[in-house]
């Protein structure tokens, strides 16, 4: 989910490698200059320590186990398991507010994305009117990714789209240059951060293995500046309940008749 740069894949890397040395677990980590199809895999029986949006895992009947969520470092995040969704446009053009882009093209990653479908449905909803019942002449997508739709919106393919606003950060420490091709013209409420979960047939001691690994890493010494790298202070315990606002967010949306973006 998050290696949008090399660089940030191999600091992924390091740190979940120190995880599963600390948990004394094994773990493959999976190689992702091609990234992986999340649906898919979501849908392993052999997920030991992967980041799952808590939309689609909530969304879920058979919900993998919960782990741990992260804490981002930046101050936007108020020092909770929590993140936003930007809303970004060219920095190159025109556009300077959200409104700006009403009568244009949105980009979307996929449906079952709460950064990059379900946030940004619940924070049009106060724009939408019986007499305005959609804000965008065409919808692009599914783009599955929402890497591709940084790419669409500096390209001039899209006027917005909604990204993952701690995946920006990230890419902002790692790939700067890249960053500033884009611009955010506004953000929306915060949502519980993305877990790390394993495959509900993964033993329940190796589960918390990995969870008191991650709880625990941010007091270990070699293990902060890993933490660091990825712009996280720590990682807490969650539990289900955390993540029940996305089916309420997602109702909202379905009442206000506006269960699509549009």
């Amino acid at each position: 989910m998050y290696a949008w740069s090399p660089s940030l894949a191999a600091a992924w890397q390091r740190l979940l490698e120190w995880i599963a040395r600390a948990a004394g677990v094994e773990l493959a980590v999976i190689d992702q200059s091609t990234p992986t199809n999340l649906d898919e895999l979501w849908a392993r029986q052999d997920m030991g320590c992967v980041f799952m949006c808590g939309y689609p895992w909530a969304l879920r009947r058979d919900r993998p186990a919960l782990l741990a969520a992260p804490v981002p470092s930046p101050l936007r995040y108020g020092d909770r398991a929590a993140y936003v969704t930007d809303f970004i446009v060219s920095a190159a053009g025109p556009h300077r507010t959200l409104e700006d882009t009403f009568g244009g093209v949105i980009a979307y990653s996929t449906e079952h994305s709460h950064s990059g479908y379900n946030a940004p449905r619940h924070h049009l909803l106060k724009h939408v009117s019986p007499a305005r019942p959609a804000l965008y002449r065409a919808v692009l997508g599914p783009y599955v990714r929402q890497r591709p739709l940084f790419d669409l919106v500096v390209k001039g393919e899209a006027d917005v789209a909604a990204v993952d606003g701690y995946a920006l950060d990230l890419l902002r420490r790692h790939d700067p240059t890249v960053a500033a091709r884009v611009r955010v013209v506004e953000t929306t409420v915060p949502a519980p951060s993305p877990p790390l979960v394993a495959s509900s047939g993964v033993d329940a001691g190796t589960r918390e293995r990995l969870t008191q690994a991650l709880v625990t890493a941010h007091h270990a010494a070699e293990a902060r500046p890993l933490l660091d790298d990825v712009l996280l202070t720590r990682f807490d315990r969650v539990t289900p309940a955390a993540f029940e606002v996305f089916l309420q967010r997602e109702q909202a949306a379905k009442d206000a008749g506006y269960p699509k973006l549009a």
